[in-house]
């Protein structure tokens, strides 16, 4: 399968990221195109199109706009907010920082797209603020828009006026979760808030909000521009289009592979250069730390929302992480528990004290004092949470450690009876001799 560069066709252009690049790679004649349209019609395109959300739930980014009361009018009627969730923090994703920082107009365009569509004056992009330079990127391209009549009062002469903020945020992970963004937003602690009423209805403001992903809103322009069957020619019936995979670890080439979704990972590998030499696949994610791992039984597993899905895993930020025989699954499995229990916003009882205590078990299978009942504590801690926390962190935290346990309990049962992690990454025969 080729891949399909769209928004990466001219990441390595000289200054990708101006306005006057963008320009020479059809920059804002969607939004010239969206602004003839009526607001519904834009609406409708964009669900026609199967996009769907690309920063993990996969729902459907048109269904989602439609979701927003669009008849209210009066002085009663509440304004309409968009929210872009650029509060990339997911370890291993690494795909809508690399976008802002080498074409951030399509984001300010896409942005200008779906507030018109939903009928929103005033847009937000939420940025990790420990990120200088795509907060930097942003701002200047804030700034050239407004300056170019595509931002402020009466854009390109239609009579839409949108304000747009580049909002810095002070680094949460738990801010990704699009209540706590809402929250943090409004100058409060991030926390995820209990739905419902869904932002749709209540969000920013106790407005109705509609929150997309960078890689989602990026997605609008190339499908307003080129059309509906265009995007569908890519991809599955029900996961069309394109999108960006992060392929990071131990692989030739790390990177963005953008490619029609419904590749798999046997076919990204050989754009990647492969495993590196002398070794081989040992496990991976389909999405970031926060899904379920798989193996190299799994190569050929079609990267689409249904397709990982059927594998009993999640797609996700399709941020690949790739580890081969050398890497002790416990010791992986621990460092992302570790930044779990780190980031846990603590306002439920299962992320909070699940957390805690699976961290303190990995503790003791890596320092040689595990009981042989802690494996079984693992499981019934991290089925104790995956599920029934107030929001996905507390899955995201319990998905790697079921799935380790499923594919690799073997390799626990040696921390156990080793007395400590018999894994010496020099020496990966070491391992295979204690498990047989």
């Amino acid at each position: 399968m080729p891949l399909t560069p769209v928004l990466t066709r001219y990441w390595d252009q000289p200054e990708s990221w101006t306005l006057s690049t963008y320009h020479s790679h059809d920059g804002y004649q969607a939004l010239q195109k969206a602004l003839a349209m009526e607001p519904d019609e834009v609406i409708q395109t964009v669900t026609d199109s199967g996009l769907r959300g690309r920063g993990g739930a996969g729902f459907g980014t048109g269904m989602k706009w439609g979701f927003i009361p669009q008849g209210d009018k009066g002085p009663a009627a509440k304004p309409h907010y968009l929210v872009v969730n650029a509060d990339e923090s997911e370890p291993g994703t690494c795909k809508d920082i690399p976008l802002m920082l080498a074409t951030p107009h399509v984001l300010i365009e896409g942005a200008i797209i779906a507030a018109y569509a939903i009928r929103a004056s005033r847009a937000f992009i939420y940025l990790r603020g420990e990120v200088i330079p795509a907060l930097a990127r942003l701002q200047t391209a804030a700034a050239e828009a407004y300056a170019a009549g595509y931002l402020g009062t009466d854009i390109l002469g239609t009579k839409y006026d949108l304000d747009l903020v580049i909002h810095a945020g002070a680094g949460a992970y738990i801010c990704g979760e699009e209540t706590a963004l809402l929250d943090s937003l409004e100058g409060r602690r991030g926390q995820p808030r209990l739905r419902p009423p869904f932002p749709a209805v209540s969000g920013l403001y106790a407005c109705p909000t509609v929150v997309n992903n960078v890689e989602s809103i990026a997605s609008v322009p190339p499908i307003i521009l080129n059309g509906v069957d265009w995007f569908r020619s890519m991809g599955s019936d029900k996961s069309p289009g394109f999108t960006l995979y992060s392929l990071s670890g131990h692989i030739a080439r790390p990177g963005q592979y953008e490619a029609p979704l419904g590749i798999t990972l046997r076919e990204l590998l050989r754009y990647a250069g492969g495993v590196r030499d002398a070794h081989r696949l040992k496990f991976w994610t389909p999405g970031g730390a926060s899904t379920p791992l798989l193996t190299d039984e799994h190569l050929d597993v079609p990267l689409d929302y249904e397709g990982v899905g059927a594998a009993e895993s999640m797609l996700g930020t399709k941020a690949l992480q790739i580890f081969d025989e050398t890497t002790c699954v416990v010791r992986a499995v621990r460092r992302w528990t570790q930044f779990y229990e780190h980031e846990s916003c603590g306002k439920c009882t299962p992320c909070r004290e699940g957390t805690y205590w699976l961290a303190q078990i990995y503790e003791r299978l890596e320092s040689g004092e595990a009981a042989s009942d802690d494996l079984a504590k693992l499981a019934d801690i991290a089925g104790a949470m995956n599920g029934k926390s107030f929001c996905a962190l507390g899955d995201g935290a319990a998905s790697p450690i079921i799935s380790s346990l499923k594919y690799f309990r073997d390799e626990y049962a040696a921390h156990v009876t080793a007395g400590g992690c018999p894994f010496d990454p020099r020496d990966s025969m070491l391992l295979q001799e204690v498990l047989a």
